[in-house]
């Protein structure tokens, strides 16, 4: 592809921003749940060795600044890992902070300095394009780690993952129209691309899975309860029952003695105990019972 140097600093541009933007929401997430359960510590070991080969192989001022930016975001979520989940206090944290970006510049500094001079610099210079490499590589492989511990992603700003791998893709076409594609830098973004689309697959594979487990396991643990609760309902209406009557029963408010006795005599008078007299085309059934009970008749069609 021919060079064209408007088009390198335009996608360079773009990936610069996004990949110094993409560390933001995640920052946010932990600022906000107070919590970095599941997030990789080590991310930001190789922006020194990335800044140190861009400034020697003169790459778009883009990406020169690029991982000086991210360099500084990923320390800040790295201090963030050290207060949340180690639980150093606040101050610590910010001494922590401001001495690893005093080593970050010192470092990077007289490294440049030291690969533009020497007469090996070129070999310096591979060294450190293939360590930023590895670097990001060993920084991705604790995330995997916690995402196989706990069986999904968490602790991971999905929008984190997407700056990261767009950055990676606007970065990489940048390099595209260098006037000599650089395949050491290249292999960077390209590193990063692919690490990070894996975490993405696996939020996409396992968060479902396991929220699933989740709902089961709720389901699970609230059966036994309602199962106890409706065995005391019942036992408690059963109790209900034996006190007040149940069924059909018709409970009869108390009377005196004398009211009962003359109402089952009287009853009785009346009454006979079990009558079935057939007349015409119907059958008349008389059935008399105690005091208490409703008498049932059935008088002929017709």
């Amino acid at each position: 592809m021919p060079h064209n140097h408007a088009a390198e600093n335009i996608l360079g541009t773009i990936g610069t921003v996004l990949w110094t933007g993409q560390l933001i929401p995640q920052i946010w997430k932990s600022w906000r749940e107070k919590s970095t359960e599941g997030l990789s510590t080590t991310l930001m070991y190789g922006a020194p060795a990335t800044g140190v080969y861009n400034i020697v192989q003169h790459i778009n001022i883009p990406l020169i600044i690029q991982p000086q930016l991210f360099g500084a975001l990923a320390a800040l979520s790295w201090t963030q890992c050290l207060h949340y989940s180690r639980k150093l206090s606040t101050r610590l944290c910010t001494a922590i902070y401001i001495s690893y970006l005093i080593v970050f510049a010192a470092f990077e500094s007289g490294m440049t300095y030291v690969t533009s001079t020497s007469i090996h610099g070129q070999e310096f210079l591979r060294f450190f394009g293939v360590f930023s490499v590895v670097l990001i590589v060993i920084g991705l492989i604790p995330q995997y780690i916690e995402i196989w511990r706990l069986g999904e992603v968490i602790g991971i700003s999905m929008v984190f993952m997407a700056l990261d791998i767009a950055g990676g893709v606007f970065s990489l076409l940048s390099l595209v129209f260098r006037r000599q594609f650089d395949a050491v830098a290249s292999a960077t973004y390209i590193c990063v691309i692919v690490m990070d689309g894996i975490v993405v697959i696996c939020a996409l594979v396992l968060n479902p899975r396991s929220r699933r487990r989740r709902r089961e396991a709720a389901l699970r643990a609230s059966t036994p309860s309602t199962i106890t609760t409706t065995i005391s309902a019942s036992a408690e209406g059963a109790s209900r029952a034996r006190e007040t009557g149940s069924g059909m029963t018709i409970r009869i408010p108390e009377k005196k003695s004398e009211d009962v006795a003359s109402h089952t005599s009287h009853s009785q008078e009346e009454a006979p105990s079990d009558i079935d007299v057939e007349r015409g085309a119907g059958i008349k059934a008389y059935r008399g019972r105690k005091y208490g009970v409703v008498s049932e008749w059935r008088w002929p069609c017709g």
